[in-house]
Parts: structure tokens; C-alpha cells; sequence
């Protein structure tokens, strides 16, 4: 074989897996920032909904979890728009573990709630 072609074939096939790296990567980047926003979003509905269930029960309250939370989901917002692009795939997996892990949280501070709002027989 002509080592003019053989080298040519060499370089076409390693260019050919660098692109089909590259594309494997960036769908794992896209696929873990997508999850990430979805999760974003959920929490921050469910925390809208959560105020309200808690204000009702107790009123304005001193310490406010729901604030606090919002105020955190706030905070990864802003990280997601200023580090995002340039966040590697196991950072973006990490901000969404702490998005479900606060979503965890207020889950069970509103079973709480419920728990106490339910009569005693």
C-alpha cells in the first residue's frame, strides 16, 4: 500500500473518532444541562405552590423555608448562566442532585405540615 494513502486513511479515521468523541460528549453535556434546567424548573413550581400551602397553614413566618430555598435556587441560577456553558457534565449533574435534594427537603417540611393540619382522632 502506498504510504501517501495510508497515512491519509489514518488521519481520516482519526478524525472521524475525535467528531464521533465530540458528539458523544456534547449530547451528554446537552442531555445533563437539560435535565438540570427541567429539574430547576420543577422545584421552583413546586416551591410557588408550597409557599402558599405554608402561608396558609401558618401565616408570615420568621424563618421561611420556601424563601430559603428560592433564594438557593436563585444562587444556581445565576451559576448556571455565568459557569454553565463552560461547566463540565459532573458539575451540571451536581447543581441538579442539590436542585432534587432541596426539592427533597421541602417535600417533607410540606408532609410536616400536612401531618399537623390533619385532625387528631
Amino acid at each position: 500500500m502506498n504510504p501517501s494513502l495510508l497515512l491519509i486513511v489514518v488521519l481520516a479515521a482519526t478524525v472521524l473518532l475525535a467528531l464521533v468523541f465530540a458528539r458523544r460528549l456534547t449530547g451528554r453535556r446537552q442531555r445533563a444541562m437539560h435535565q438540570l434546567l427541567d429539574a430547576a424548573d420543577a422545584l421552583e413550581t413546586r416551591l410557588r405552590t408550597a409557599r402558599s400551602e405554608i402561608e396558609a397553614v401558618a401565616g408570615d413566618l420568621a424563618e421561611d423555608p420556601v424563601h430559603d430555598a428560592m433564594r438557593e435556587m436563585l444562587r444556581q441560577r445565576l451559576w448556571l448562566r455565568e459557569q454553565g456553558q463552560h461547566a463540565s457534565v459532573e458539575e451540571l449533574q451536581q447543581v441538579r442532585r442539590s436542585i432534587v435534594d432541596a426539592s427533597d427537603r421541602i417535600e417533607q417540611q410540606l408532609r410536616q405540615i400536612q401531618r399537623a393540619r390533619a385532625p387528631v382522632n
